[in-house]
């Protein structure tokens, strides 16, 4: 009995030890199942359980509007597991929530300009998603032109390199491919099929991509050198637009950085006098000027993106 301390503490570490290890290889064991289930849901070959959807009310009205068919299109372009009318009922919610606190933080007048600005805030997160997702697309094109080229090399017909590629790469390339190898087996043309994907993911390499398989399912060829040659120059590619958005990386910030210098002199205007943002603008010159100052704001920070952006 004299070694009981002792004891305990060696079975409570060992415990401890066991309970980390288990802990451990749970979470290896969860992580290998969802990565499993993601690749085999986007190729088709399980069902993929479908979420509850909220707002269904609101988001079968809103797609029979143009603005909900813009919308839905936007939606699917970004990969976000979302439907419209729930978008929409949270694009409310967020523009209610900023009219709010700007109202409360600032002064009354700031309110509709905060909604204003999230109205725009949510267009541009879309745009921003849409472009994430490209980019990411563009960074598997010269893996999945080498993939197509090594299928078809091997005596496989486009369509089945297709559907190979989808199985074999992750998302977005393969959620995406996954779609037109679903298009091309109800019998829509590979024409089609591959323009709706470049309306979707608009870039120039998936433009030349596209073309080179097109003309070379018209046409015949040798599609194998084709893509082996597109390979390296897709690869080349991807390297310059790495450079170049690493060389940007300081312009980008400064855009941003901006407009964020004027909301941070407001707020410290409105601490150091407090109420001096409700009397400005109680005046219409006031307004006036509030409003002139985020104009000015607007342009120099479209013109800072429109300076930093360079099509490679």
């Amino acid at each position: 009995m004299d070694n009981l301390p002792l004891l305990t503490i060696g079975v409570t570490l060992l415990c401890c030890v066991l309970g980390v290890t288990g802990l451990h290889a749970y979470s290896g064991g969860k992580a290998d199942r969802e990565a499993l289930v993601d690749r085999l849901s986007h190729t088709g070959q399980i069902p993929v359980a479908a979420r509850h959807r909220r707002f269904q009310g609101v988001d079968r009205k809103l797609r029979t509007t143009g603005l909900g068919r813009r919308l839905e299109l936007k939606l699917a372009a970004t990969g976000l597991d979302i439907t419209p009318g729930e978008f929409f009922v949270y694009a409310l919610v967020a523009m209610a929530g900023l009219w709010m606190v700007a109202s409360s933080l600032l002064a009354s007048f700031f309110g509709p300009v905060a909604a204003l600005i999230g109205l725009w805030g949510t267009n541009a997160f879309l745009e921003w998603q849409r472009t994430k997702r490209t980019d990411r697309f563009i960074n598997q094109l010269p893996e999945l032109s080498r993939i197509l080229a090594n299928a078809t090399q091997a005596g496989l017909a486009l369509r089945t390199a297709i559907g190979m590629a989808a199985e074999e790469l992750e998302n977005p390339a393969g959620e995406e491919l996954a779609r037109v190898a679903r298009r091309l087996s109800v019998g829509e043309s590979l024409d089609d099929a591959l323009s709706e994907l470049t309306e979707r993911l608009p870039s120039r390499e998936l433009v030349v991509l596209v073309t080179t398989l097109v003309l070379s399912n018209r046409a015949g060829g040798t599609v194998v050198s084709s893509l082996r040659n597109l390979t390296e120059t897709l690869e080349e590619r991807k390297e310059t637009r790495r450079e170049v958005k690493t060389q940007l990386s300081q312009v980008t910030v400064t855009a941003y950085a901006v407009p964020g210098f004027g909301f941070g002199a407001m707020l410290l205007m409105n601490a150091v006098m407090p109420g001096a943002l409700d009397r400005m603008t109680g005046a219409f010159i006031g307004q006036a000027a509030v409003i002139v100052a985020l104009v000015l704001y607007a342009i120099g920070f479209i013109v800072i993106r429109r300076l930093s952006r360079i099509d490679v």
